[in-house]
């Protein structure tokens, strides 16, 4: 499985984990699948999407549908994020660092995933906890989610940062 990217329209999305379960029936085993999707513009939105079918390629559609849906936007600062920040899921924790420009995507496979379908370019990520491909995804879209650009602060706060 590669989680090779691939274009939709202006969309980018990866597939991070495809799983097969089975069931055991009357005539043997009937096999069903999940995919989780990672779906970015490239340019500050991100969303992660989960799609269940019989077969792998509806179930790919299904998530990336699901992806599109549920996406973020994310406040960038060049090619990195403005602030260190961090998010949690399940077991799984993840930190975010802005890094200078050059420095590329320095990531586990999930993590990077979602950096690089948000439009991140320069990033530092440790991850803790479960290397659960899905609780590390949410946690690392979650961390995003917390980011505040400049501007968002300074409203929220009444003050100029200089």
């Amino acid at each position: 499985m590669s989680t090779e990217p691939t274009t939709h329209g202006e969309l980018i999305d990866k597939v991070l984990k495809i799983r097969r379960c089975a069931a055991v029936v009357k005539g043997g085993r009937r096999f069903s699948f999940t995919a989780l999707v990672v779906v970015g513009d490239g340019q500050g939105r991100v969303g992660w999407g989960y799609g269940k079918a019989n077969e792998v390629p509806p179930a790919v559609e299904k998530a990336i549908r699901d992806g599109t849906r549920n996406m973020i936007s994310v406040p960038l600062e060049g090619t990195t994020i403005p602030h260190r920040v961090e998010g949690h899921f399940g077991a799984s924790k993840v930190l975010m660092l802005p890094a200078a420009p050059g420095t590329g995507v320095i990531a586990g496979d999930a993590v990077r995933a979602v950096c690089e379908c948000a439009g991140i370019r320069d990033i530092l990520t440790k991850s803790y906890g479960s290397n659960n491909p899905h609780n590390l995804v949410k946690a690392a879209v979650e961390a995003l989610r917390q980011l505040r650009s400049r501007a968002e602060v300074e409203m929220l706060r009444g003050v100029s940062l200089s």
